[in-house]
Order: structure tokens, then C-alpha cells, then sequence
């Protein structure tokens, strides 16, 4: 495994099978745990952004950007496999860095998408290709004859024999067959039969945005779009139409306004089939650069459907993707009281909750049993924590980063750690002084003013 993963230093043997998608053993429900890391069956964050998920052969397959902590260039496109879109197996980066071009060293790689070509038989990738700068886009494909096998990156995707040198992109299989490519800002081409050309535009969605996502329902199609804020979140909208070729009606926003939809950017709309009803379900992104590896995380969330409204009208941090109803994850947890735990100096409490801002500071806390879950406070005054787990020997066998900051504030699960054997462990919350800050092509600056860690309660199973 290269460097570029986030790697959890527990033993493998007490992982395989395990995911933070799992409940706990007494409870069989398949829960979806927004906003904290997943984990694959061998014990790492599963990393994969601007995703898409294809469901083939019964099972599921989820692709996404392989994302680096170190540098935005192009790491790989991963692959991660399941039965229950729940518990994922790493099944390898299908489509690495190549030795020049379009995808070649020090360039982006980003917005993978997967469909299988009807006529073909063919696995076609699809991606934004571009420089460190964003100033050289392309949208690439690739090919593979198996789902998870290595593809081939063919270059450039042609309309008319000349590159589109857009950047945000989707794609939309329809019920025929048909396949599209969905561009930031509204273009909506049809893909040639091979899928491996645009035959047409058939459509602009005039007044849209970034990171398109379109899903079909009752015989109407909608259309996801993101403001363009960078990497920070904003509130997405949507438009509707009765056909793709259009006309495109704007409809406003699908969450909460204000909720930045729920701190999160669309990046694909997965169908969920449910007994005899098929629903949209959003899947989002929680960037959290520059660690985007070890502390970006998910939402997925199922979009209820009203005519031409759609909404997502609250948010539910876990919820059982099988009954497609909100659980309490933390029910089976005990609370381990302020008294036990040791924080060093510079945390201070109040009204029962802990917070610092110092760099390096910790907090201890003792435990017994498998794993431990913490919520707190994410605002946009916070930054990184560092939590780790230390067995009774004192060994690490396991930490990552975790990401404080959010513009919405938000209240929840900052993180459930790896369920372990029973044993004696020691949970360590450190400041690490590190704020999420950047800026976009415009030189705006976006991102945290301080570097709080804010600790509501501790759990532990």
C-alpha cells in the first residue's frame, strides 16, 4: 500500500469483515454513518471523493478520486466493492498515475464516474483531467473489459474530433440505455453508441453550476448542481425537466437553507432499490482540505421526491440504508464522565464540555471495552484533532485526523473508532494546531480562523 493511504496500525486479523458502516454485534441493521470515516476490510479509511457508485453482477461498486494529504495531483482512481453498500472491500485503484498526459505526474485527476456500455459490453470511466492549476481542463475516458479490473485511459473525450476542456463533470445512464456527460455550468451531451465519443448536446441548463448529478423518476429528470465556493460547502439547488433535451426549470434548493446541504457538495446520485420503489439517494462530499485523505468524509442521504419538489428535509447522521429510517447509533454506548478523563492544562470545560486551541495539547481518556465514539462541536472556529487509540502496552493501534471545522455549525459524531478486541485501551484527543485553509483561482480565501477542538461527550461499547 502506497503512502498516499491513510493507514490504521491495529491488527488486521480483529478488521477483516469490519467497516464503521457496521452496527454493533447485537444489532444486524446496516447503518450509514455520515460525516466520521468508514472503513474497508482491511482496517483503512475508505478514499474515495467525487464519487459514483454501479451496481453490477449483484453487488456494488464505488469509485472515487484516491485522494492524497500531501498534494492535490493525481493520486489514482480506487475501487471499492459490496453486498450492502455498508462494508466495503478495497478492490485496487483501477486507474493509476500515468507516465505522461492528460493524467500524467503533477496533473488533477477528479470526478470519476463509471457506466457500462449496453451495445459493448465495455466498463467506461469518465473524469476531469487538468493542471495543478486548473487552467488546462479535459474531460478523459477510460476503458476496461472487467468492472475492477486495471482500465485504460484512451485520452481526451472528442465531440466533433476536438477535446472539451470543461472541468466539473457527471454522467446519467437512462432507462434506455443512453448515455450522457453532464458539464458544470449546463452543456448535456449524448454519448455516441460505443460510449466512447459525444454524438450531440442536447441540452444547456441555463443559470446551472458545478458538480452536476442527475437522476430519473416517475418519468421526470432532475438535475443537482453546486455553487462554486471551492472546497468549501454551500446550499446546492436543482432544476427539473420532462425530458433531458428539456425545457430546464430551476427549482431552488433541496435542503435546509443555511445548512449548506449539510455541509456537503453533490457528486452523484445513486437509484436504491427498495421493494417495489426505487429512491434517489444524494451522495455528497465533506472536502476537508488539505487532509483529504484521512479526514474527508461522506453524506449519504435519501432524497424524498414530490412531483417537481425535492428535498432532503432533515439531516440523519445514521441511518439504516435497508428500512431507510434514522437510528440512534450511540444507544448501546455508556458516557464516560468529565471526571475520568485527563486533559492537560490548556483544555478548559464548560457547561460540560472540553475545549482547547492549544497546539499539542491532549486529552486522556481510559476505557474498557471495543471502541468509543466522541461528539462535539464542528464551527468555523475549529481545526484538526489527531485521535488515537493506545492498547495496554501503550501501543497505537489506530489514528487519523479528524476535521473540526465547518462553516454551518454542527452538533454530532466527530468519529466512532474501530470496534477492537475486549481490552483495556486509552483514547487520546490531541490539538494539532492545523486549520483548514485555502484559496480558489480568484485568490479568495476560504476556511477556519482558529484551531478549537470542542468535545461534547464520550462513548464507549
Amino acid at each position: 500500500m502506497n503512502d498516499i493511504t491513510m493507514k490504521c496500525t491495529f491488527l488486521l486479523a480483529v478488521l477483516i469483515g469490519l467497516s464503521l458502516g457496521a452496527c454493533s454485534a447485537q444489532d444486524s441493521k446496516k447503518v450509514v454513518y455520515n460525516g466520521i470515516p468508514w472503513f474497508d476490510d482491511q482496517g483503512n479509511i475508505v478514499n474515495a471523493h467525487g464519487a459514483c457508485i454501479l451496481e453490477d453482477g449483484g453487488r456494488y461498486y464505488l469509485f472515487g478520486e484516491y485522494k492524497s494529504d500531501k498534494s492535490n495531483a493525481f493520486p489514482g482512481f480506487s475501487c471499492y466493492s459490496s453486498d450492502d453498500l455498508v462494508n466495503w472491500k478495497f478492490e485496487r485503484v483501477v486507474l493509476p498515475v500515468q507516465p505522461d498526459g492528460i493524467l500524467g505526474p503533477d496533473r488533477v485527476g477528479e470526478r470519476v464516474k463509471v457506466m457500462k456500455c449496453p451495445s459493448t459490453g465495455e466498463y467506461v470511466m469518465y473524469m476531469h483531467a487538468d493542471d495543478l492549476g486548473y487552467k488546462d481542463p479535459y474531460i478523459g475516458y477510460a476503458t476496461c473489459k472487467t468492472i475492477n479490473g486495471e482500465y485504460k485511459l484512451q485520452g481526451p473525450l472528442l465531440y466533433d474530433g476536438n477535446p472539451i476542456k470543461r472541468w466539473d463533470m457527471g454522467t446519467f445512464q437512462d432507462t434506455d440505455g443512453k448515455g450522457y456527460l453532464l458539464i458544470h455550468h449546463g452543456p448535456i451531451y449524448r454519448l455516441s453508441e460505443d460510449y466512447r465519443s459525444i454524438e450531440a448536446e442536447v441540452a444547456h441548463v441555463k443559470g446551472s453550476g458545478e458538480s452536476p448529478a442527475m437522476f430519473k423518476k416517475n418519468g421526470m429528470y432532475y438535475m443537482l448542481f453546486s455553487n462554486l465556493t471551492s472546497w468549501e460547502k454551500n446550499d446546492n439547488f436543482y432544476f427539473t425537466a420532462p425530458a433531458i433535451e428539456g425545457p430546464w426549470t430551476k427549482q431552488g434548493i433541496f435542503c435546509p437553507e443555511g445548512t449548506l446541504t449539510y455541509n456537503s457538495q453533490s457528486t452523484f446520485v445513486f437509484p436504491l432499490k427498495r421493494g417495489n420503489d426505487t429512491i434517489p439517494m444524494f451522495m455528497g462530499d465533506r472536502w476537508s482540505f488539505p487532509h483529504q485523505a484521512s479526514a474527508a468524509t461522506y453524506v449519504w442521504m435519501p432524497l424524498q421526491v414530490d412531483g417537481t419538489k425535492i428535498s432532503i428535509p432533515e439531516y440523519w447522521q445514521c441511518w439504516d440504508i435497508n428500512r431507510v429510517k434514522p437510528v440512534d447509533a450511540l444507544r448501546n454506548g455508556k458516557t464516560i464522565p468529565v471526571k475520568k478523563m485527563t486533559p492537560d492544562a490548556a483544555w478548559k470545560e464548560e457547561n460540560g464540555r472540553l475545549f482547547s486551541n492549544m497546539k499539542g495539547s491532549v486529552l486522556a481518556v481510559p476505557f474498557k471495552g471495543t471502541h468509543t465514539a466522541v461528539t462535539g462541536e464542528s464551527n468555523s472556529h475549529s481545526g484538526y484533532a489527531r485521535i488515537s487509540v493506545l492498547n495496554a502496552r501503550k501501543d497505537t493501534v489506530y489514528s487519523s485526523l479528524v476535521d473540526f471545522y465547518s462553516k454551518y455549525p454542527e452538533k454530532a459524531i466527530r468519529i466512532m473508532t474501530p470496534k477492537l478486541s475486549k481490552g483495556d485501551y486509552t483514547l487520546l484527543i490531541e490539538v494539532t494546531g492545523i486549520k483548514p485553509v485555502w484559496t480558489d483561482k480568484s485568490k479568495t480565501i476560504y476556511g477556519s480562523d482558529n484551531t478549537f477542538v470542542t468535545i461534547d461527550k464520550i462513548y464507549y461499547f
